[in-house]
């Protein structure tokens, strides 16, 4: 069941902020940007029981999972714009104009669709947190009141991250001050005035953290099943996460304080408190069912009954025909990442397979299953939270830290056990922090990080056969607002 307003075709338009919550975890859509509800209910009882409310939350996850978002091409087209992948289509609808660094604001496949996306999701969280405090507290009580509100909360967050590194400058550039997204905070479900300005990125910065802090106060330390634990946020969650939202603005001790929550402070790096995260022993296992190990902090889950959609799933771009009935959309670049000699033949090579009939190697191993590609689509790992943590302790001392070598040792040791660093082995800290980058790009390809990595850090997006590079400074760099907001919203101004 869904609650939808429908308005005037003029607001229906209006898509960042329709007033759509959907209460079970599936839904019909004619669209990706116009959900049409096939059982609807009233607003005014929406809230009226436990069942509603809660399946509110689970409608927020299958809206965030859809493949505009976080199950599968926010992490393909910040995988895309980095320097690893090579584009083997030509095909606007899966991301080649992402890929060249062309896309345009009338785009609907990339810059259309995922900012649609966010902003039905983010209106969906604002209209459940309203609800909760006008009447759903009263019905489910302060405590899961509580954490219901700060599962949307969270998500609310994850939607304004994810639109802040494809539509806005870094926070580098003006320590925050350049234009950001509209910040919206009320929901939507009437024909209000929807103009709205631009908020500075530091404000927008703010907010997610602000979210995130009241995630990580009050939901549940767990939520008692690994499937569970793996979907759905618990105070972990919020945790890691802010460690990726910190080193998005360079704010390193911030890095430092979140991650020695969850992190020990010498090996094995576990959580001891909450959900206990740890490396898997063998990376491989993260990558196969059941998908649910102590390493997956938050992954998108997929069934049979709850697919990917077509043309947008991880093992359809990143797998090929014969291998696992993927359509081979982007291979690996020959002088990218595998051709670095410090990577050795570690576990992470076999997610790397060759298509002998175009010799050309693809990370479909990472996503193996066959279609309709229902691996789980990875959105935190606890691999990533130690590599935050070991690049910010790096930098914020400004030395060879021997927590970060050893966490660099727990990395690539883990694939990789003929590989042992020392802190005698880096020169100096920028040494150590290239060292982490590359690793980064060894153990993260495929999850989405390439695009976010480069511009957090000013790095240029880099030139690839028939591409040239994008400096820091180019309009290219970031990308053009929708034409449907610029067109619908007075106040908006593009980048």
């Amino acid at each position: 069941m869904n609650i939808i307003t429908y308005h005037t075709m003029k607001q229906i338009l209006k898509y960042v902020v329709l007033a759509a919550i959907v209460v079970q975890g599936t839904s019909c859509y004619k669209s990706q940007l116009y959900p049409v509800p096939t059982t609807s209910i009233s607003d005014l009882s929406a809230f009226d029981t436990k069942d509603r409310i809660e399946g509110q939350v689970r409608g927020m996850y299958a809206t965030i999972k859809n493949a505009g978002m976080y199950g599968g091409r926010y992490q393909i087209f910040n995988d895309i714009r980095g320097g690893d992948f090579q584009n083997m289509t030509t095909n606007v609808v899966t991301g080649f104009d992402i890929w060249n660094y062309t896309p345009s604001n009338s785009s609907t496949n990339s810059v259309e669709n995922h900012w649609g996306r966010a902003y039905l999701t983010i209106n969906q969280a604002n209209l459940f947190i309203e609800g909760m405090d006008a009447k759903g507290t009263s019905v489910v009580g302060d405590a899961l009141s509580k954490n219901l509100v700060a599962e949307a909360r969270f998500i609310r967050a994850l939607c304004y991250y994810s639109l802040l590194q494809f539509y806005a400058r870094p926070y580098w550039d003006g320590n925050g001050s350049k234009p950001g997204v509209p910040l919206r905070l009320k929901g939507n479900k009437g024909s209000d005035n929807y103009a709205m300005s631009r908020n500075p990125v530091s404000e927008v910065y703010a907010q997610i953290l602000d979210d995130l802090n009241f995630a990580e106060t009050n939901l549940p330390l767990t939520n008692g099943t690994a499937i569970l634990n793996t979907t759905r946020a618990h105070r972990n969650t919020a945790i890691a996460f802010k460690t990726r939202v910190n080193l998005s603005m360079q704010k390193y001790t911030d890095v430092i304080t979140e991650a020695n929550k969850i992190v020990t402070a010498t090996a094995p790096f576990t959580a001891t408190t909450g959900v206990a995260h740890a490396l898997q022993a063998d990376i491989t296992n993260v990558f196969k069912t059941p998908y649910t190990t102590t390493e997956s902090i938050l992954s998108m889950p997929f069934t049979p009954n709850e697919t990917p959609g077509t043309q947008n799933q991880l093992g359809y771009y990143f797998g090929y025909s014969s291998y696992n009935g993927g359509n081979g959309e982007y291979s690996l670049q020959a002088t990218g990442i595998i051709a670095d000699s410090g990577w050795k033949s570690d576990k992470r090579r076999t997610f790397v397979v060759l298509n002998t009939a175009n010799s050309r190697h693809y990370i479909g191993g990472k996503y193996p299953g066959a279609s309709p590609f229902l691996d789980f689509a990875p959105v935190i790992r606890y691999a990533e939270v130690l590599l935050n943590l070991a690049e910010a302790r790096t930098r914020s001392t400004n030395s060879v830290d021997p927590q970060a070598v050893a966490i660099l040792n727990a990395i690539r040791g883990r694939s990789d056990p003929t590989t042992v660093f020392t802190v005698a082995s880096f020169a100096n800290a920028q040494a150590l922090i290239d060292a982490i980058l590359k690793e980064r790009r060894i153990e993260l390809i495929g999850e989405g990080f390439a695009g976010a990595d480069l511009t957090r850090l000013g790095l240029p997006l880099p030139a690839k056969p028939g591409v040239s590079a994008i400096p820091a400074t180019g309009q290219q760099y970031i990308w053009p607002i929708p034409a449907t907001e610029l067109l619908l919203n007075t106040e908006m101004t593009d980048n």
